[in-house]
């Protein structure tokens, strides 16, 4: 409509921000002058919600969990339905379920930091923390503030609140304090939560550990969905699903477009599209699961990240680092030393066709870019698309 106009704004009976908005911009800040609240879409969606919620907040990992945690739910026979900050058209928005005629028994729905900032009552039943790492630099002023959203989740907690937790993750600790509720564990061994000894997949919540799954038979590429599949097991254990058709589900689990999704093998060469891996956290758990050489493609719009995390992981397992976009030059002096980095300056076609030059048979070719799409693409998932559309033409 062309601009915000703040009286009329300011006249309403309720303010519903956009996520696209950032804290600081001038049509907030001029509201907050004048005493005016706002509310976030999800915050507004639940007020109308008939089921259980659960909500699953992060940096990494949100989605797949999400979306992971309604399949579990569905194949046991569960009315449940995803949505809120899910991508790609994967699920809808967090209203569009509030006005279904035929509501599900549990919504689950995937929480930004965004729209946690604008939470009254918002209060889920069971809520998952994936995990935490500096992100969104480019949006927020400081990464305390990006915490100290992410950290809205547990703002209406009570003794009824469960807590789906990472297990040794101290800034998540951090970010739960002292929150009412029980706390549920995924990652490390425990008579509370889901763990993995060995090749098995295991979870307890009211008896004896039962083997889920063995790692083995997960379809999802990468120890980060290992850990993914902990948490979304654990909530559906939570939600009074069988150990017995947790395993079930999770063996019947399909990569997510742009999360770690195998494209095609060309020649012996494996190549995947991790395009939605926007952070460095994100990348360094795409390179630490690698079980071949890989030839990683970096770069996009600086974010204002720091590289150096990728330097141990990537020296251990990456053989040709290729840097691309705006940020390609930052890579290369970050990650000088650790790892072969070349900086190609063409557009994203002459990307890929040299990471075809550069592989060699047993090699996978990953797009794990650590950085945001808008220097060259409107989103992750057009980054990705165009990815698997080139090595379509080169298989």
């Amino acid at each position: 409509m062309g601009r915000h106009d703040l009286d009329r704004v300011a006249r309403a009976g309720l303010v519903v921000v956009s996520p696209g908005i950032p804290p600081h911009a001038p049509v907030l800040r001029a509201l907050a002058g004048r005493g005016v609240r706002w509310i976030s879409e999800p915050e507004l969606a639940v007020r109308f919600y008939s089921g259980q919620l659960i909500a699953v907040t992060g940096t990494n990992g949100k989605t797949t969990t999400t979306l992971l945690i309604t399949h579990l739910l569905t194949e046991a026979g569960e009315r449940a339905m995803a949505g809120g900050n899910v991508g790609g058209g994967l699920a809808p928005a967090a209203s569009d379920l509030a006005l279904l005629d035929d509501p599900p028994d549990w919504y689950v729905l995937e929480m930004s930091s965004f729209q946690l900032r604008g939470v009254e009552t918002f209060k889920p039943d069971i809520g998952v923390v994936t995990n935490l790492s500096p992100d969104h630099l480019d949006y927020y002023d400081e990464v305390d503030a990006y915490f100290a959203d992410k950290a809205r989740i547990f703002d209406n907690a009570s003794a009824e609140s469960r807590w789906v937790l990472p297990a040794g993750d101290e800034a998540v600790a951090d970010l739960a304090g002292d929150a009412p509720g029980e706390r549920w564990l995924f990652g490390e061994p425990s008579n509370r939560g889901t763990w993995v000894e060995g090749d098995a997949m295991y979870g307890a919540v009211d008896g004896p550990a039962e083997l889920l799954l063995n790692v083995s038979e997960l379809p999802l590429l990468g120890a980060h969905n290992v850990s993914n599949a902990l948490a979304a097991g654990l909530v559906a254990l939570l939600a009074g699903v069988s150990a017995q058709d947790v395993g079930a589900g999770l063996g019947t689990a399909r990569p997510l477009p742009h999360r770690m999704e195998p494209v095609a093998d060309v020649g012996g060469v494996l190549w995947v599209n991790d395009s939605k891996a926007t952070n460095v956290a994100a990348a360094v758990s795409a390179v630490r699961s690698l079980e071949r050489p890989a030839v990683l493609l970096l770069g996009g719009k600086d974010k204002g990240e720091p590289f150096g995390p990728l330097a141990t992981e990537a020296k251990a397992r990456v053989r040709q680092v290729l840097a691309y976009g705006a940020v390609r030059d930052r890579i290369a002096r970050e990650l000088a030393g650790s790892v072969p980095v070349e900086v190609l300056g063409g557009d994203f076609a002459s990307v890929v066709a040299r990471a075809a030059e550069v592989a060699v048979a047993g090699d996978m070719v990953l797009l794990s870019p650590a950085c945001s799409s808008f220097d060259m693409f409107r989103s992750y998932e057009e980054r990705g698309g165009t990815f698997k559309q080139l090595v379509e033409g080169l298989a």
